[in-house]
Formats: C-alpha cells, structure tokens, sequence
C-alpha cells in the first residue's frame, strides 16, 4: 500500500495553509508528519480524511485517488472527542458500526480490543469514570476496531505514564507488522526516531524536507566530531572549534568533511584519547533546521480560526 499527498493546496479566506504539499508513505512503516504549530500538519490530515477537499492537488491511494467507501482510515486525535457521560462499549461498537462494521463484528472487535488494552472491565462503565490513562486507551480503540488501512496517530502518547506508554508501542508495532500505514504527528521526537522509517517536516505549508530518516541524516554534511578523552580541557585549549556535549564528551566543527582524517590522527597522536566519531545529527536538530522559527500562519486546527 502506497499513500501519496500530490502538491495539495489549501486556503481559508487569505490564510493560504497549504502550498503545494507532497509526501508519499508506504505500507508497512511508519511516517512521521512533523512542524510547528501553523505548518499545515491538521490541514493536511483532514484533508486526507476527506473532512474538506483541497483547493488544487490530489491524495492517491496506490496510484488512485481515495474512494473513502472502501478505504478505511483511523484517527486518534490530540483533542480526545469522546462521550463522558455514556457507556464504553456502547459508543465504541457505535463508532465501529459507523466506519463499516456491522454491529455483531464491532461487538467482537470492540470486546477483543478492551481486553488487548487491559481495559475489559470498564466496558461497562463510563467514560468519565476512568483515568486519563485508560480514557485514552478507550479512544485509541476507537482508531483501531474497524481495521484501518490507514491509522493517524496525533501525539498519541501524550499524558500516558510510562507502563500504558509501552503497551501503546507494543501495538503500533503490531500494526506496522500487519502493513498497515501509520501516520505520527508528534513534537516528541524521540517517538517518531523510535517508529517512523520516514518523515516529512512541514514549514509554511510546504514539506521542507521529506525522505527516509537515516538517509536525511547522511545528507547533512560531516564536518563534527565527538570526542571522548579525560583531556577534554587540553583539547579545548588547543583546538579552535570546541563545545561541550552530552555524556562529558566534546564536539569539534571542522572547516571541511575532508579534514576528518587529519584531525583524527592529530588527536589520537597528541592525546589520550577513549574515542572518536562522526557527529550524527539528531532529528530534534534537523527539526530545529528545517522547520522554521516564524511561521506566519496561525494554528491550523480551526479552519473557522484560520479564515479570521
């Protein structure tokens, strides 16, 4: 399964929120869909789940645009929408039934998923009644019963302790497994290096950079080293370029990825040194690199909010 977003644009009033956006996601593997607030990230999610259309582009789904009858998509929002007040297994064999099911099939998949979560005995209960922990579950359940080709995860993992954490990990996996596409959009970065093969960070309506994560990270240039030695002060006396990094070790920019060698030996011949390596930018630093300082749009998550 191959899901492409083609040089989609979108405005509301003015506000121009996408400008010509293309990604593409494979089955199987997760993608990251990265940005500041005002990037375009909501936009280009309802857009995708048919809330709105584009104003020009196309999404394809193996090469076709969507039929939305037959392509199922689930989606786990930041802002959590469920009902407080009536009962689980009521509202989720509902919603289950309403993205295809019948009701018999949504009963099955809705009991086997609060029993997966570790939720089962609440089924009977309300919302309300639970942590926000489980209420968060429960929601997420409602993104899976109905067997999505296509799951979007928005910051799924906000507010979750660390065991209900893992457990979430554990089954994004299994549905990554299943080859399925999952769709992160997260500020927490260290999720999206942990799950997504891919990623495309949104800047201004546009994708300012978008591949696999290893390859973007062997692209940008290789002119750091880190260092670790119990000489850190010598080194940093004596060679221009130094700052301190994580771990007690140092970090020397170089003025050319051809001068790597060169200074290798230098340290290694001039000091005790434990080791040495290429630096290799985290995804915090190309986020911090390609997503912009000063967006000019407004958060997208109200196109009403984006019109004024």
């Amino acid at each position: 399964m191959t899901l492409e977003i083609k040089n989609i644009k979108k405005s509301f009033g003015s506000k121009e929120v996408l400008r010509g956006l293309s990604f593409s996601a494979e089955g199987g593997k997760a993608f990251g869909l990265l940005g500041r607030n005002g990037a375009g990230k909501t936009t280009s999610i309802r857009i995708l789940m048919d809330v709105f259309p584009p104003d020009e582009g196309e999404v394809l789904f193996d090469g076709r645009p969507i039929d939305y009858d037959k392509l199922r998509i689930g989606y786990l929002p930041e802002e959590r929408g469920l009902y407080p007040k009536r009962i689980i297994s009521e509202q989720l064999t509902y919603f289950a039934a309403l993205k295809g099911m019948s009701k018999r099939d949504a009963a099955i998949s809705v009991d086997k998923w609060l029993d997966r979560l570790g939720v089962a005995e609440y089924k009977s209960k309300k919302l309300e009644t639970l942590s926000k922990g489980n209420q968060q579950k429960i929601q997420l359940i409602t993104a899976l019963a109905h067997d999505p080709h296509i799951i979007v995860l928005d910051e799924p993992f906000s507010g979750l302790d660390p065991v209900n954490a893992m457990l979430l990990k554990d089954v994004i996996k299994e549905e990554i497994a299943k080859g399925k596409i999952v769709l992160f959009s997260s500020h927490q970065m260290n999720y999206i290096e942990e799950f997504c093969d891919g990623i495309a960070i949104l800047n201004e309506g546009l994708a300012a950079i978008s591949g696999r994560i290893d390859d973007i990270k062997k692209s940008r240039p290789r002119d750091k080293l880190v260092v670790s030695s119990r000489e850190n002060a010598r080194i940093k006396s004596e060679i221009r370029g130094c700052t301190d990094a994580e771990k007690g070790e140092i970090i020397i920019k170089l003025d050319s990825e051809n001068d790597k060698m060169s200074m290798m030996n230098r340290l290694t011949a001039g000091y005790d040194v434990d080791e040495i390596r290429v630096y290799e930018p985290s995804l915090n630093d190309i986020f911090i690199e390609y997503a912009g300082s000063s967006p000019s749009l407004s958060e997208d998550k109200n196109p009403k909010e984006a019109e004024k």
